[in-house]
């Protein structure tokens, strides 16, 4: 739609023809092309690119880094520096803690049946000589041993990602810090994770031109995956499939359907033929075609912007309840990670506070997206005023829960503290964005630490991982 009227509007303001009338009609044609190009909403994308799908925005947490941060189309190592700034001019970077999701990786198992069926199905009712030709003669390439496993555009995207973030912070991400044990490295078990640890050394070592690129890191799915070991999260809302009936209403939804029958029209069969699962199956194919091979896949043809909203929705409805402040628990899963992590900036700050060297320079955690938003959550990141739920689409546009730009491949929350003739500071960067925490005056960029530590003086003396994770919490006893 964008393309057509900025087409038709370049055609007939260059066509020699019409210029004893373009006097008359050009204001009308431009306001008209202006109406038609941004009737899909404010959140069509301000600048037309040919090699990025219109729909690539909303692409949840299948979203490459690149859509949360233009800039890098143009240069994968450009830093925003004006962005990342230290408190104060007399402020020294002491210690940092990275929690990072892994980079692009193949779908799951589970999606794969999902694209297969689908292509499937248009292999069944249409012809490869048809209109849908470059759907038809697509080949299904993926495959179920692929499961979730890192791509090379992920291995990149944590190469990168290790440069920039050693451009940001050069005092603390150092070739000395990395070489004397400053730097350490923690990761999930799962394969995307590991190899996303060892890409994102690897991209370090590249820049040095460290040539023996052996280096340690601990695997601890106690921290990077604590999701499967919280015993009231895997039984109240990761096998209780009542948990997600907000999502699956919404699956149901008039929202949904007008989207299934447009799918259906498109490729003319009838609308029974057209699951929510189907939809979503193209949604996919067009965003891991781009997230994997960079390219405008042919499935992309199916959706357009107003179909990726409702798609996007219904995954973050997915996240809200699932990951996010749908269930309780889904936050204080996370509990174990939080006192981790603040373990870390506590035993830095007193090392400070003593004089004494920091012992550990960084820490740099890779996991998931299921890792990374519910610590988000119970930070308090990116909530609304009113839940995520099947019957408020509409009124949701403007919504900060957007896993779009929170959590895309190598996703990552950055927390530094600086020390300021004595003063300890706090900043916190998701996706390298500078980000305010919830509660605390928006104007400081980077509060004093005792200022954050008060604001979560709750969540610190209390957010027991094994108390909140008992399936049946024992009760009180009055006496």
């Amino acid at each position: 739609m964008v393309v057509a009227c900025q087409i038709f509007s370049f055609v007939f303001l260059s066509t020699n023809m019409l210029t004893p009338i373009k006097t008359i009609l050009v204001p009308c044609i431009v306001l008209f092309s202006y109406v038609l190009c941004c009737s899909l909403g404010k959140d069509v994308q301000n600048q037309y690119r040919p090699d990025i799908p219109a729909i690539a925005k909303y692409f949840t947490t299948k979203c490459r880094y690149e859509e949360v941060n233009p800039y890098l189309l143009d240069d994968i190592l450009t830093v925003n520096r004006s962005s990342v700034k230290l408190p104060f001019a007399e402020c020294r970077e002491v210690h940092l803690t990275a929690i990072i999701r892994h980079g692009t990786r193949y779908p799951t198992t589970r999606n794969v049946n999902k694209m297969r069926t689908l292509h499937n199905l248009i292999l069944k009712v249409h012809k490869r000589d048809s209109w849908l030709r470059n759907i038809t003669q697509w080949k299904m390439w993926y495959t179920d041993e692929m499961d979730g496993r890192l791509v090379h555009k992920g291995v990149l995207d944590q190469m990168h990602l290790a440069v920039r973030l050693s451009k940001f912070f050069p005092s603390l991400i150092s070739k000395d810090k990395l070489q004397d044990g400053q730097i350490e490295f923690i990761t999930s078990s799962k394969h995307r994770c590991v190899n996303s640890t060892i890409s994102f050394y690897a991209g370090l070592a590249k820049q040095w031109n460290i040539e023996d690129e052996t280096f340690d890191y601990q695997v601890n799915d106690t921290l990077m995956r604590f999701f499967e070991s919280c015993t009231r999260f895997v039984e109240s809302v990761e096998r209780n499939q009542s948990a997600m009936a907000e999502m699956d209403k919404f699956k149901s939804s008039a929202e949904m359907r007008r989207v299934q029958e447009k799918v259906a029209d498109r490729l003319q069969v009838p609308y029974s033929n057209i699951t929510s699962d189907m939809a979503e199956a193209a949604f996919f194919l067009c965003s891991y075609e781009l997230a994997i091979k960079n390219i405008i896949s042919p499935w992309c043809d199916l959706l357009d912007a107003e179909d990726a909203l409702v798609l996007e929705y219904a995954n973050d409805l997915k996240q809200f309840w699932k990951r996010g402040y749908g269930q309780d628990i889904n936050s204080k899963s996370s509990c174990v990670l939080f006192h981790d992590v603040f373990s870390r900036l506590d035993r830095a700050a007193n090392e400070i506070r003593s004089g004494s060297n920091v012992t550990k320079a960084v820490t740099i955690q890779v996991g998931h997206a299921e890792t990374l938003l519910p610590l988000l959550t119970l930070l308090g990141f990116f909530k609304d005023s009113t839940p995520l739920t099947s019957n408020n689409f509409a009124s949701q546009g403007q919504r900060v829960f957007r896993t779009s730009r929170m959590l895309p491949y190598a996703a990552n929350l950055v927390l530094v503290l600086s020390d300021c003739s004595g003063d300890l500071h706090l900043q916190a960067l998701l996706n390298e964005k500078p980000i305010g925490f919830p509660g605390l005056d928006a104007q400081q960029g980077a509060p004093l630490y005792q200022d954050v530590r008060h604001h979560y003086r709750e969540l610190l003396q209390g957010c027991d991982f094994e108390k909140e994770c008992q399936l049946f919490p024992p009760k009180v006893v009055s006496t």
